[in-house]
């Protein structure tokens, strides 16, 4: 094979690969590297294992100081929302099973360019709210649809600085009290959740506690996930999963050491945490749109008088590695870039630190893009150099596949001795671009899913470096091209830079093959045209670089 049809095929195969990972390699690793120690049905609890912790069973007549004294039974109609405001967040929690719903995000809006509508982490189709709590065995009865009382007399607190407890009780008809006890931390995402039971009844209660994070998962959630996972996540035995509600038929529970199970969506996590010590497994459903990760706790053996204390913790916010990372916890492997996450996590802290001295991820990506191009500095130039080399021997090329046109065998052995001859290796040119193409998929996996880009600003029309780049906006569609509509300047320089730098690179010796190099750069940016324009600003920019690059190069070794 002469060195055009290489050439050429390493083109190819390059955006063969950049369109084919939009496919196989835009989720996170899920159900193909689950814990071995996984089951099928969801009503099989496990025991709790010999040398448990027991520390949490007490005698409630004795330890209940503090905590609220259960109310008179209330109807289902009868409840009030209790609303706490901090400077990260505003959350209701409803007396009505003590839920969770609503939650929004005072730094985070829910859309570019809104001032006053906040991030929204509970979906309004979420009747019964999010952090709900049950028991696997139901042995708790109405607690399914339980009216808990809160200890406070107003429906509106405000916490600037340190912690505030809201406490919630409600006691079954038979004299078992359910407890729920929220602390709220002025400058954490974090919320302590004590759940306490108390049995008051005759009986021993043995079951194990829930704790539900439901999400809505559509058509709409559903073609989203494609590129950046959303869905019922977990961090089970060292492994982060994430489960596609389509697999919930198949396998609905997952067993091991439970650090946290939730629900993601592109930007944002729901999470529950266990006790440290204890016993506890992951269950799933799906139906009606909704999928529900369930975190199953077996609680310790209740006899009559007994009182199990259960601290789970809770964390409703961005997945940021800034913010994550300032807990002692494994929250912060929500951040995963699936495939790519080894190269795409160190890209994403440099991007950072970057920011850090010059508050414009904008910039901050063009010195990114600068730095990567300085460490693949050697290879670009050796890929160079090989063109410069390859460019020196196109006539005597022109000449043999002029003389043996009929001849291909003979055509590709004098090519070969030419090779030789001249000690030029085809190949080598597009050796560094295969080498550099992970890092690529990386960047892309980074910039299309790092928070920190959501709604950032670069300069002028670019708004949202984590969206299309779009000047003006049109009221009508445009073929190839998402909504918003409107001129993709950047995506057009970043065309135009491409199709400069076709123009610097050696032609092929076939004019047909030639032709089509040309059309390269229009299909790249037709394939970019709805990128992150994060992403749009990286290629732009390393394609400016390599110009300069291949310019140097060229002069270098022409002499």
């Amino acid at each position: 094979m002469d060195e055009q049809k290489r050439l050429l095929l390493a083109v190819l195969l390059s955006v063969v690969v950049l369109v084919g990972y939009q496919f196989f390699f835009t989720t996170p690793p899920a159900d193909r590297n689950l814990p071995q120690n996984t089951q099928k049905s969801s009503d099989q609890a496990r025991q709790p294992a010999a040398g448990d912790s027991q520390s949490t069973v007490s005698d409630y007549n004795r330890a209940d100081q503090g905590l609220p004294s259960p109310s008179p039974q209330s109807s289902a109609a009868d409840f009030r929302t209790i609303s706490v405001s901090t400077p990260l967040y505003n959350i209701a929690i409803s007396e009505h099973l003590a839920a969770v719903t609503s939650q929004s995000l005072k730094q985070y809006k829910s859309s570019n360019g809104s001032s006053t509508d906040l991030k929204q982490m509970v979906n309004p189709r979420l009747s019964r709210g999010t952090l709900i709590t049950g028991t696997q065995g139901g042995t708790i009865q109405g607690l399914d649809n339980a009216v808990f009382s809160a200890d406070t007399d107003t429906t509106n607190l405000t916490l600037a600085q340190g912690e505030k407890a809201v406490a919630f009780s409600w006691t079954s008809p038979h004299g078992i009290t359910v407890k729920k006890i929220y602390r709220f931390q002025a400058d954490s995402y974090l919320i302590d959740c004590n759940i306490v039971i108390q049995n008051g009844s005759g009986m021993p209660l043995n079951d194990a506690l829930i704790i539900t994070t439901p999400g809505i998962f559509d058509e709409e959630t559903k073609k989203r996930s494609r590129f950046a996972f959303e869905g019922p996540v977990a961090y089970i035995g060292n492994e982060y999963l994430t489960i596609k509600p389509k697999n919930i038929e198949d396998q609905d529970t997952f067993t091991g050491q439970v650090d946290w199970t939730g629900y993601t969506d592109r930007y944002f996590l729901t999470a529950v945490m266990p006790p440290e010590t204890g016993d506890a497994h992951l269950t799933l459903q799906y139906e009606n749109e909704i999928a529900e990760s369930r975190l199953v706790w077996r609680m310790d053996r209740l006899d009559p008088g007994k009182q199990g204390e259960y601290p789970f913790v809770y964390y409703m916010g961005p997945k940021s590695h800034k913010v994550l990372s300032q807990y002692d916890n494994s929250l912060k492997k929500s951040i995963n870039f699936g495939f790519f996450d080894i190269l795409a996590k160190p890209l994403l802290i440099t991007m950072n630190v970057i920011h850090d001295v010059i508050p414009n991820y904008g910039v901050a990506i063009i010195l990114l893009t600068i730095l990567i191009k300085l460490i693949f500095w050697p290879l670009g130039t050796k890929s160079y150099k090989s063109m410069n080399e390859m460019k020196k021997v196109q006539p005597l090329m022109m000449e043999i596949r002029e003389k043996y046109k009929n001849d291909k065998q003979r055509m590709n052995q004098e090519i070969m001795g030419l090779y030789k001859t001249y000690k030029v290796n085809p190949a080598s040119g597009c050796l560094p671009l295969l080498v550099q193409m992970p890092i690529f998929f990386a960047l892309y996996r980074m910039l299309y899913q790092a928070i920190e880009l959501r709604h950032a600003p670069f300069v002028g029309w670019i708004t949202d470096l984590s969206g299309p780049d779009r000047l003006f906006h049109f009221d009508f569609a445009i073929p190839l091209m998402e909504a918003p509509y409107g001129i993709p300047v950047l995506t057009l320089l970043m065309g135009a830079s491409f199709l400069l730098q076709q123009k610097m690179t050696p032609m092929a010796g076939d004019p047909m093959q030639a032709k089509m190099m040309m059309l390269m750069p229009i299909f790249m940016t037709v394939l970019f045209i709805n990128f992150p324009s994060g992403l749009v600003l990286y290629m732009f920019v390393n394609n400016i670089i390599s110009m300069g690059q291949q310019y140097y190069t060229q002069k270098k070794f022409s002499r």
